[in-house]
């Protein structure tokens, strides 16, 4: 009777960890592609210009140290290239953006964790980096995204911990910083931001109240933003009933055929859960879940094609603990849970 009970016993924690496993319930599809040739890092900053995606900054290992280091990856051959060291300080939660060939990473903060807002611009036909116009406000985890030939960066923590919500537009041909409308009713940090069809949309973070749990949309014709959707759960049952479930901090987000993805990040601990917002009806719905390791600071990008990519970030939010990570995920929302294992191009 004994052997029996100790079988049963055996059995039933592996019955209902594979009951528990809903991924094979949901849409989507992860696998590893090359990760970057350099130390683990997170919390850095990104953009994609053309082809290729450039990374640089953030903070390696458990040391502490902040970084100057630049690498682009190249979707075509799946490879990596070191580039010239980012040209200012070295700094951790900076952001980065493009606008047409160039790319522009600023803010942040330096070893000291003091504010930065110094902005400098790279020239990938040079492998050069030339110094821009500062940021007014000097902020790190800030959100940047760009329409047209315009940039667009807001939010963000100054040195006396004021979370902000406003934000300044960016004109390259000027070389100058113009004061738009804020974004939202509260401060925020650590947001995530992304474009769909020449509109922005800042979502999550955290706000004075805790993690934010709206959602808001930049029409910079009229510069207006508007709120959508609450993320919070409805009784609705035409709307998915694990609202709750996207909020995060320190997440990261792509933009796949028109709509905006968020995946990674967390609160206390880290979230593996993937969402799939879609404009046309202001709805969420989840995906299946980032299948690498949970992690904060990591970055979100896409080419404009069918693929979402994450790379590099870290187990906790703190800037000298935890696990750091340079592998790079590729993400496919029209697959099956674990369909495809392999990079195949994209």
């Amino acid at each position: 009777m004994k052997k029996y009970l100790l079988l049963l016993l055996f059995v039933l924690p592996l019955f209902l960890t594979s009951c528990d496993d809903d991924d094979d319930d949901l849409q989507g599809d992860w696998w590893k592609v090359s990760g970057m040739d350099s130390a683990p890092m997170k919390l850095g900053a990104g953009f994609v210009i053309d082809n290729n995606f450039y990374i640089g900054t953030g903070i390696k290992e458990k040391n502490d140290t902040r970084l100057k280091t630049f690498y682009s990856y190249n979707k075509t051959s799946n490879q990596w290239t070191k580039l010239t060291d980012f040209e200012g300080t070295a700094r951790t939660e900076a952001v980065g953006f493009a606008i047409d060939t160039k790319g522009y990473i600023g803010l942040g903060t330096n070893a000291t964790d003091d504010c930065l807002s110094d902005f400098y611009e790279y020239d990938p036909s040079t492998d050069s980096w030339t110094q821009i116009a500062d940021y007014p406000n000097a902020v790190h985890s800030a959100v940047a995204f760009t329409i047209g030939e315009t940039a667009y960066v807001g939010t963000g923590k100054n040195d006396d911990d004021d979370l902000l919500k406003t934000f300044y537009s960016y004109d390259p041909s000027a070389n100058s910083w113009t004061k738009i409308s804020s974004c939202g009713n509260d401060g925020r940090y650590a947001s995530c931001a992304f474009v769909i069809d020449e509109t922005g949309y800042v979502v999550t973070g955290y706000s004075g109240s805790g993690v934010a749990k709206d959602l808001w949309a930049y029409n910079p014709t009229s510069n207006t933003w508007t709120e959508k959707r609450k993320i919070t759960n409805y009784t609705d049952e035409s709307y998915d009933n694990d609202y709750s479930n996207i909020t995060r901090r320190y997440g990261c987000a792509f933009v796949i055929n028109g709509k905006g993805y968020l995946a990674c990040g967390g609160s206390s601990g880290t979230i593996t859960n993937t969402w799939e917002y879609d404009p046309s009806d202001d709805t969420w719905e989840e995906r299946t879940s980032f299948e690498g390791s949970g992690r904060f600071g990591a970055i979100g990008f896409s080419f404009g094609g069918d693929y979402g990519y994450v790379v590099s970030g870290g187990s906790s939010y703190s800037k000298s603990s935890g696990y750091y990570y340079s592998d790079m995920w590729a993400f496919d929302p029209t697959l099956d849970y674990d369909e495809k294992d392999s990079y195949e191009g994209n």
